[in-house]
């Protein structure tokens, strides 16, 4: 493929820039007050954050109004929502049924199955954000941010739908055989079939900027740093030693996504419900313990989304704060999905939207909603004492109020969702650099990502959250403008597949293929 920015013989300053230039920042001469190393990173990141800051998140009614970025996420669920026909609630079962392989057929082409395709995706989207990211948000908004969060993972399904179809719509098969899709394909690819091609060349390439220098951030660093601080809380060696850790967290980052998409599905497909089953019996440990309790923690997000006094903006501002958290746990209307769903093995897009439908809904409706429930039935954001918690460590003090030794199954439930977060940021970050430079550079950007799996751990957690957030709304403004202007595109698909599948042609086709030949 013809790549579309830079030329090959330019790719080494990039490695150059990030060898030279990254030490001179770090150990250069602004130092922290602490006199510790990682001032220089903090100081570099906090430029780079006030300079994105002001051309990315502009802000509508002042200081603490919508930013505009926000609104759009929203306006993108509510239009595929309402284009699409609630898509999100009338193919939830059918979406289950694939997932279970009801549907497969191994001659089709693509690297991995339905179900890997889903657990590299929910690797990706189920994550620390799901621990520190809900905390985050209800320290900030108060509890009703949570009912916030959970409004938008319902929007939020009809988003990863829209974008997944098109990312299986519009992949490429690559010469040695293994998948090219994502937004930056559908972009460009799919904008160009309705005769606006420069328009979808000019996104695709935005939308790869913003995913390659993002997934160094949200699926990174922010990771990483979480990690530090779950791990760290319950093992009071590493707090001295963040650098270690960062050096074990990289090496075991290093040994999945070197393998590739089929390697970083094979570890997801175990991963994700094992971290997703050990979570989940945490908090319904907390719920039976606290279970008088639940209807009033329940009255207390719901109110409380609505509260004028809950934050500053008022209700505005809980909003504001419930959405932002949850377009970074669940990431639809961003794109990223849409790459680990291009790979899986079908002939059927719309089949492939479908399954990614249910990633909002377990990673926000279920597993977010998990966490908001623990934090708000133990009290402990409200805890004059605890007011220095924040991130995973809220959570893990919030468990230890029911039992002592829970911050250790938060401490490895975290470093799991850290780590599966970042093998498929890894992909997505992986398939955006080659889109811009082509597939021989690859291991350049594997080399800028292992090395920022180390910076995570050692810099600031407000910076990196800033950092973070910035970028992946960013990667919304290309990727939901092309979903835009493809929904009619989507919508026909959409019409002609429920067709055949409620007229039982679609079943009776799979199920003649899965028939053995008789001789």
């Amino acid at each position: 493929m013809k790549q579309l920015w830079l030329q090959p013989k330019k790719y080494f300053w990039v490695l150059i820039l990030f060898i030279v230039l990254i030490p001179q920042i770090a150990w250069g001469q602004e130092k922290s007050a602490s006199g510790n190393f990682s001032g220089g990173f903090e100081a570099a990141f906090q430029k780079i954050v006030d300079i994105l800051n002001l051309f990315l998140y502009f802000k509508i009614g002042g200081e603490n109004g919508m930013p505009l970025i926000v609104l759009w996420l929203i306006a993108g669920g509510i239009f595929f929502t309402f284009r699409l026909k609630f898509i999100n609630l009338r193919a939830f079962t059918h979406a289950i049924d694939v997932v279970r392989g009801k549907f497969d057929d191994d001659e089709d082409e693509g690297d991995v199955s339905h179900f890997q395709a889903l657990s590299a995706a929910l690797s990706g989207t189920v994550g620390i954000g799901n621990i520190a990211g809900v905390a985050i948000a209800i320290r900030m908004g108060g509890p009703g941010a949570a009912f916030w969060m959970t409004m938008a993972g319902f929007l939020g399904m009809s988003s990863k739908f829209a974008e997944c179809t098109l990312g299986q719509k519009y992949r490429i098969i690559k010469p040695d055989g293994t998948v090219g899709g994502g937004p930056m394909y559908y972009l460009s690819r799919g904008l160009s079939s309705i005769g606006m091609n420069r328009l979808g060349k000019g996104l695709g390439v935005m939308f790869a900027i913003f995913c390659a220098i993002g997934a160094l951030g949200t699926g990174n660093m922010f990771q990483s740093n979480q990690a530090y601080a779950a791990v760290s809380n319950v093992i009071p060696f590493f707090a001295n030693y963040s650098w270690l850790f960062g050096i074990l967290l990289t090496t075991a980052v290093g040994l999945v996504i070197l393998g590739g998409i089929q390697r970083i599905a094979a570890v997801a497909e175990i991963l994700v419900p094992l971290m997703a089953v050990i979570y989940t019996i945490a908090c319904v440990w907390v719920m039976l313990v606290k279970f008088t309790s639940i209807p009033g923690a329940i009255a207390t997000i719901v109110t409380t989304a609505f509260s004028p006094e809950a934050v500053a903006g008022g209700a505005l501002g809980v909003i504001v704060i419930g959405f932002q958290r949850a377009v970074f746990s669940n990431e639809a209307g961003i794109g990223t999905a849409a790459t680990a769903h291009a790979a899986a093995r079908t002939d059927e897009p719309v089949r492939e939207g479908i399954v990614a439908l249910l990633e909002p809904f377990i990673d926000t409706i279920f597993i977010c909603n998990l966490t908001a429930m623990t934090i708000v039935l133990t009290g402990v954001y409200a805890d004059p004492t605890a007011t220095d918690l924040d991130g995973a460590q809220l959570s893990a003090a919030s468990f230890a109020t029911v039992i002592s030794w829970f911050p250790y199954v938060i401490a490895l439930a975290g470093f799991l969702f850290a780590l599966s977060t970042m093998i498929s940021w890894s992909y997505y970050g992986q398939l955006s650099w080659a889109f811009l430079f082509g597939d021989r550079t690859v291991n350049i950007y594997k080399i800028i990502f292992l090395a920022c799996v180390f910076i995570g751990s050692v810099i600031n957690l407000d910076l990196v959250l800033q950092f973070s957030d910035i970028l992946v709304l960013a990667m919304s403004v290309p990727n939901l403008l092309g979903c835009f202007l493809l929904s009619g595109v989507i919508a026909r698909d959409l019409k002609s597949y429920m067709s055949r599948l409620k007229s039982g042609e679609m079943l009776a086709e799979n199920e003649k293929v899965r028939e053995p030949v008789l001789k």
